[in-house]
């Protein structure tokens, strides 16, 4: 049995590794991890539908091909276990799904129709608040996760949070300013590699290609340091921000 990868003393693979072998070609093991792991399945589909979801039911098929998906799809180097992606992965395919039927039975359009089935209504009603629901607690999540990334990133630079309320440009036209200048900054390849090799702003270099003074430089240094790291990350949320300031 499948379990039995996970408990012999000669084999403790974790379930990680096991989706590797399974991606190398075990189509046996895809097989066995694909059917242990059906309850989990039924029970991510069923948060989403807010019913008891069995087998024989089409969201269940959806959440199958989602799971077997998020084996061929799941990399150990993105962080997340395998569980956790293959949750993301079955919600998103199956709120898809339950959207595409909203859409081709008119369900939300025809409330008001004398032919419509309240109870079938309702199912869907309930599904597609369950989906908004769910889409703003993962927005929350990498929202927040993306700020502990950013944390990390500004400490390695002695930057803080505190540090950047206390230092931040008072005036939009200030703000506007430091971060052209650290755009600047990441577009040149080398005063972009001594920022973040050295960890520090290249004032002395960056002056040269600037108006602004010297004093203003280091005034704005730590904002600078911030917008830039911004600019050299995958930082969706934190982009934004900077987007706001230039329509300030």
């Amino acid at each position: 049995m499948l379990s039995l990868l996970f408990t012999s003393s000669k084999k403790k693979s974790s379930l990680e590794e096991t989706v590797l072998k399974i991606q190398d070609g075990d189509v046996y093991l895809r097989d066995e991890l694909i059917h242990s792991f059906k309850p989990f399945i039924a029970k991510t589909v069923s948060s989403v539908c807010r019913r008891y979801i069995n087998e024989s039911d089409d969201e269940f098929s959806i959440g199958l091909i989602a799971f077997n998906e998020s084996i061929d799809k799941y990399s150990p180097c993105k962080g997340s276990s395998l569980l956790a992606f293959a949750e993301t992965l079955v919600k998103r395919r199956v709120i898809d799904y339950l959207r595409s039927q909203t859409r081709r039975k008119d369900i939300i359009l025809d409330l008001t129709s004398e032919n419509t089935d309240d109870d079938h209504t309702q199912s869907y009603l309930e599904a597609e608040k369950s989906m908004q629901e769910y889409e703003k607690q993962k927005e929350a999540e990498k929202r927040r996760d993306e700020i502990q990334i950013y944390q990390t990133r500004l400490a390695e630079f002695a930057v803080s949070f505190s540090d950047l309320v206390e230092n931040s440009p008072k005036h939009s036209d200030a703000r506007r300013g430091a971060i052209s200048t650290a755009k600047m900054l990441v577009s040149d390849p080398v005063l972009n590699e001594i920022l973040m090799t050295k960890k520090r702003l290249p004032i002395k270099q960056l002056e040269k290609k600037v108006t602004v003074s010297r004093k203003t430089l280091e005034r704005n240094r730590k904002y600078i340091i911030a917008v830039a790291l911004i600019l050299n990350g995958d930082f969706l949320y934190l982009h934004e921000y900077i987007k706001g300031v230039f329509e300030e």
